[in-house]
């Protein structure tokens, strides 16, 4: 279906690259699998609004003809921020987005026009309303039933009913560079527990800009590196007892320290690649050492928030807690010391929390196959069936083939026969 969308977002104004690469994330970006700021998301639950979560990395802009690391104009921004200039691009390119910038005339008469975020997402979503509402004129038989879509900030969520599930898309607009960019060049430099299990072509292939402001920053204009490509390379070398420990720690802070919102998920992950870093990699490849390592995490984190201190993974001068106030640390320090001191009673809560949202789940499906009511985008034929095995092999695609980009060629004038390929394997 997104193949779809792309396509016929490409044909409204020609703006998309017709080749396109799509990095499909397991997870949305509320559970933190982008650095991306949650404080103008809606609140969506697991079993009352979606079943399952992706989050969609779609590139407005391609930047991929460089060999040599990529020079950001980050003059204007924080650490881990940049603006973008489209002088870095083609009259054609600057012509077609001229407006979705911000201009800035310099004194000399030279007009810069700054790729802005917010004007992209707002582009972006208008332009998935305009091809939504045309496909909910014409339906076709096993088109997934579009339940909701919202603008949350420069996010757009799309709740998709695909069969007797419901599937959470998090779109994200984002600007996407092959190599690396110069800001983190000294990161490779040092040693790294992913040295000599993954190539460094591998790590550095390619990281993109998401639209994320700083505290401080414009949020017109400015954009947050990510690392995204980068970090689903870097969980193959995770051991499984340490991605255990990880998410049942993730699971217990989303549900304790949700309000104010000052850590994410995004925080505990940065904070277990530094532990890779540090610890021995025969302690890390314990595999009944899971309780361990969940008490080191709850461990490092409590000394994150008492100091104040949350180095980014790849740009370590960054420290993503700084904005905070004492007073917001330390109430989430006493909140996780209540944690370390019964772990195993906030661990069942976090089990049970899922368990409802199980239940909830199958309650709601048990109900749509009894009611049998036609989707208003199907024309009345049963199509749960294959529905529910769409959204099965697309958890299957997403869980065998991670970190792993899909390339796709649409031809805008026939976008129910897309072209693509997962890295070098071609369907």
């Amino acid at each position: 279906l997104f193949l779809s969308f792309a396509g016929m977002v490409q044909k409204l104004d020609q703006k998309l690259p017709v080749a396109n690469e799509y990095l499909l994330l397991s997870g949305g970006v509320r559970e933190g699998v982008v650095d991306i700021d949650l404080d103008e998301l809606n609140v969506y639950a697991r079993g009352t609004d979606y079943d399952m979560d992706f989050t969609l990395l779609v590139p407005a802009l391609k930047l991929h003809d460089r060999n040599q690391p990529v020079t950001l104009d980050m003059r204007h921004s924080a650490l881990c921020h940049s603006w973008l200039s489209l002088r870095l691009f083609d009259e054609g390119t600057i012509s077609k987005w001229k407006d979705c910038c911000t201009i800035v005339d310099h004194i000399n008469g030279a007009t810069n026009y700054f790729f802005s975020p917010t004007k992209v997402a707002d582009w972006f979503y208008d332009s998935i309303s305009i091809v939504l509402s045309e496909i909910q004129k014409k339906p076709q038989r096993g088109m997934p039933k579009v339940e909701k879509v919202e603008k949350n900030g420069t996010i757009i969520s799309i709740i998709l009913g695909v069969g007797s599930s419901r599937m959470l898309y998090d779109i994200v607009p984002v600007v996407s560079f092959k190599g690396w960019p110069a800001v983190a060049q000294s990161w490779l430099m040092e040693n790294h527990f992913w040295d000599g299990k993954i190539t460094e072509e591998e790590v550095i292939s390619g990281f993109y800009l998401v639209p994320a402001c700083s505290y401080k920053g414009k949020k017109d204009n400015e954009w947050r590196l990510s690392f995204a490509r980068s970090e689903v390379q870097l969980k193959k070398c995770i051991s499984s007892s340490l991605m255990q420990a990880y998410q049942a720690c993730k699971a217990i802070i989303i549900k304790l320290l949700s309000r104010p919102k000052a850590i994410s998920p995004y925080h505990l992950r940065s904070m277990m690649l530094w532990a890779c870093d540090r610890l021995p990699a025969n302690y890390l490849a314990q595999e009944d050492y899971a309780a361990h390592f969940l008490l080191g995490l709850i461990d490092d984190l409590q000394h994150c928030l008492v100091n104040k201190m949350c180095p980014n993974y790849f740009i370590p001068q960054c420290n993503m807690l700084e904005h905070l106030s004492e007073e917001t640390v330390m109430l989430h320090a006493r909140k996780l010391s209540s944690v370390r001191s019964d772990p195993a009673e906030h661990l069942r809560t976090a089990i049970e929390h899922v368990k409802a949202a199980n239940r909830l789940t199958l309650e709601l499906q048990r109900r749509g196959s009894t009611t049998s009511i036609p989707s208003p985008q199907s024309d009345g034929g049963d199509t749960n069936q294959p529905d529910d095995r769409l959204a099965k092999k697309l958890q299957q695609l997403v869980t065998e083939n991670p970190g792993k980009s899909i390339s796709v060629f649409i031809n805008p004038d026939d976008v129910t026969r897309p072209h693509f390929r997962i890295d070098d394997k071609f369907f």
